[in-house]
């Protein structure tokens, strides 16, 4: 059974893009985490989970499917549900597929 730990956590401004144009800025706040074997601690390659939050002055882009470009230059894709947009991505592990 996996556990998961909190391996990095990044907050800032953003570009939130659509189709590789860039639309408005948007605050962020975003947790990285990676599957971990529960008895040996060990990570569980590309078993991860991401959850974060966007803060929009706008509700005008409800429903697209959008890109967040981070300040550090990743980039996240997104849904905007409403003014606080939440972010969630979970990775694939062993048990879902043979490619680890």
């Amino acid at each position: 059974m996996p556990v998961f730990k909190l391996v990095e956590q990044t907050s800032g401004v953003g570009d939130l893009m659509q189709e590789d144009l860039v639309i408005c800025q948007a605050a962020y706040c975003i947790d990285r985490y990676q599957g971990m074997m529960e008895n040996s601690g060990l990570p569980i390659p590309g078993l991860h989970r991401i959850e974060g939050v966007v803060d929009l002055d706008s509700t005008d882009l409800t429903g697209d499917s959008l890109t967040l470009r981070l300040e550090t230059g990743q980039s996240v894709k997104v849904v905007l549900v409403g003014r606080e947009v939440r972010i969630l991505s979970e990775g694939h592990g062993p048990g879902a597929c043979r490619c680890c």
